[in-house]
């Protein structure tokens, strides 16, 4: 009697682990997914009036996602450096938007332009946990 109800103990930890792995799965799937672009410009103005020309266009693509520009100002030697944040729901999310952008001539154009007004100093994906 003792080996059976221990062999089954040790099935229902293999079945709880397994379901704990694939929750832990499902949820990095769905977890907001941030981009932060970091970048250099002489002119923010001239790079702000660019990115809204961005959004216009990946509107017309029927992109949804949250972007912010940030400004540093308590950051040493890296005070008034420029960031830009992207908030996609999930990844998934994040890799539909980047297939359309890519695919988009007039979004390529736009990316180009904006080499006169920037330079990308970083480009990162944060998860939410």
């Amino acid at each position: 009697m003792l080996r059976k109800s221990s062999s089954t103990f040790v099935a229902l930890v293999v079945v709880v682990g397994m379901m704990l792995g694939m929750s832990q799965a499902t949820h990095a799937q769905k977890a907001t997914v941030l981009r932060v672009v970091r970048i250099q410009t002489d002119d923010v103005a001239a790079y702000l009036q660019g990115l809204e020309r961005g959004k216009g266009v990946m509107k017309k693509l029927g992109l949804t996602q949250s972007i912010r520009v940030w400004r540093a100002q308590f950051a040493g030697s890296d005070a008034g450096s420029v960031v830009v944040t992207i908030e996609y729901p999930d990844m998934a999310s994040f890799a539909a938007a980047d297939a359309k952008t890519s695919a988009d001539p007039e979004y390529q154009e736009w990316l180009k332009s904006m080499l006169k007004v920037r330079k990308v100093v970083s480009d990162s994906i944060y998860r939410e946990q």
